[in-house]
């Protein structure tokens, strides 16, 4: 298999647009005493932008060849390269102490990654990523806009979330067929879900958007859910409900 058919299967398109670099690390805007976890690093490019003063990045990456790269190239004890799957691997660490989580995300996995990073929200100073354009446009969704879906459900339950600025194709080595964005999720102070029922929440918005030209009432027809006292239309379908509803929803049944 070539190099440039192996980066294309692991989702590697590298940022080498200067320029663009310099407004994602203006966006981070990296701190003293910082620490980052950064996804899928590559050679470097948005590590080289983390660097500072007494800043500590924590860097996982699938290829086995970035990370030695990276070992090579930052040999500061501080830093930690890790050769590993981030959907498999467990991120205890991020428990131990609050980290900044960024990544220029692989694109046919970057929803994965951002769902199980809401399993880690404890752990969670804030997250940048940068993602196809399409999935940004869903995690940042609301009810009144056309891409609010699950996805933007589930994250708004316990991020704010933004899209910063786009990036084109020919930012990267390797052109991707789509547009870019970068995004920025800052946890709330209070998540509207506790943690530990995140799992049970998940199931409910996925059965609400089972069938999406079917009204809410019908897609949770197994549930007891009193509409009119909750002021909800039951025939709304899951997209017209705001993240307050789900909330209202997921509550009148786990009382």
């Amino acid at each position: 298999m070539s190099d440039r058919a192996h980066r294309r299967r692991l989702g590697q398109n590298y940022l080498i647009d200067p320029v663009i670099l310099f407004e994602i690390e203006r966006a981070i805007n990296p701190q003293r005493n910082n620490l980052f976890f950064e996804i899928g690093p590559g050679t470097g490019a948005l590590t080289d932008q983390l660097m500072g003063q007494d800043i500590k990045v924590t860097a996982m990456d699938l290829d086995k060849k970035n990370i030695l790269t990276l070992s090579k190239k930052y040999t500061d004890s501080e830093h930690i390269f890790i050769h590993d799957d981030v959907l498999k691997a467990p991120l205890e660490f991020l428990y131990e102490a609050k980290h900044r989580v960024v990544g220029n995300l692989p694109y046919n996995i970057s929803t994965q990654i951002v769902l199980k990073l809401i399993n880690y929200f404890d752990g969670i100073e804030d997250m940048h990523f940068l993602v196809q354009k399409e999935v940004a446009l869903r995690i940042c969704a609301s009810n009144n806009s056309g891409d609010w879906g699950r996805l933007g459900v589930k994250i708004a339950a316990f991020f704010k979330t933004a899209i910063l600025f786009d990036v084109p194709p020919e930012s990267f080595d390797i052109r991707p067929k789509v547009q870019s964005s970068f995004i920025r999720l800052i946890p709330r102070d209070n998540p509207l879900v506790a943690l530990c029922n995140f799992r049970e929440f998940s199931n409910l918005v996925d059965q609400s958007f089972a069938n999406k030209r079917k009204g809410i009432k019908n897609n949770l027809k197994k549930l007891e859910i009193d509409y009119e006292k909750l002021h909800i239309n039951p025939q709304a379908r899951a997209e017209e409900l705001s993240i307050e509803d789900f909330i209202l929803v997921f509550q009148s049944i786990n009382i």
